[in-house]
């Protein structure tokens, strides 16, 4: 693979900025492509943790490795990671009270909601990114996205559910793979992402991988619904960042009147 992709001369790839899904890095460092993922700041010079492929102990699949030496990582109380050290900035130019909010008896407050397990930091979210269920139950949206988009039929998901029962999904699926499976499955009538829709197979197909991603979250933060979407969330459509991030205001609009049917029909709660 490294011959036909022309890097055979590559050591490592790093990867930073986003979530990588773990069976892509597995897929590359199967390959003999080290794929490392590390994490980082502005505000920490940037790095704070990265993955180190060949020594031992320093690399974990689903990390962003472990603190690089005299940055110290913790985790406060509402799950967010603090970072401490050499690196932090000393603060934003002329914006005390923001500096002041940020960094914390010397910890800087990135933002963002993770876990530090056998000493490798993981991230699951942003903090600005936790919604609380009519329950007040705490869910963390894009630990339930990677999780679903681990699965072949499912291209991108965006999860929802603030101040409802339970958490729900707009779903937009893998569509090259799934109408390969509904030639497969002699689906018939289903030659475009209009025909497959609503069509029960496809639907069945879904909720059984949602399914199977559910198995690793609590019941509160499973997700009982969904909707699928025909065109892929985009740059051009509103619902994406320069960054490819979702912007969750512009598809809660976008998508309202969707939404508002999957909670019209509560029968999951």
């Amino acid at each position: 693979m490294k011959v036909a992709l022309g890097l055979t001369e590559i050591k490592a790839i790093a990867s930073g900025s986003a979530a990588l899904q773990p069976r892509l890095a597995r897929f590359f460092n199967g390959a003999g492509i080290p794929l490392l993922e590390g994490y980082g700041l502005t505000e920490t010079s940037p790095v704070v943790s990265v993955n180190a492929f060949r020594k031992k102990g320093m690399y974990e699949n689903g990390s962003v490795g472990k603190p690089i030496p005299n940055v110290e990582v913790a985790i406060a109380e509402d799950g967010e990671i603090l970072i401490k050290g050499p690196n932090v900035m000393l603060g934003y130019y002329k914006q005390p009270e923001l500096t002041g909010e940020t960094i914390v008896d010397g910890w800087f407050h990135t933002g963002d909601i993770g876990e530090v397990q056998d000493g490798f930091l993981l991230i699951t979210d942003r903090k600005k990114e936790m919604f609380k269920t009519s329950g007040g139950k705490y869910v963390s949206p894009q630990r339930l996205e990677n999780k679903l988009k681990e699965s072949p039929f499912i291209e991108q998901c965006a999860i929802l559910g603030e101040n409802e029962k339970y958490p729900a999904a707009l779903i937009v699926p893998m569509w090259d793979h799934v109408k390969t499976w509904s030639k497969e499955q002699k689906i018939e009538n289903a030659s475009s992402e209009t025909d497959l829709m609503n069509h029960p197979a496809l639907l069945n197909l879904i909720g059984s991988e949602i399914e199977k991603a559910n198995k690793d979250f609590g019941k509160w933060e499973q997700v009982k619904a969904f909707r699928l979407i025909a065109h892929p969330f985009s740059i051009d459509g509103g619902e994406l960042t320069p960054t490819m991030k979702l912007k969750r205001k512009a598809i809660m609009s976008k998508y309202h009147e969707l939404i508002s049917d999957i909670y019209k029909h509560d029968d999951h709660a």
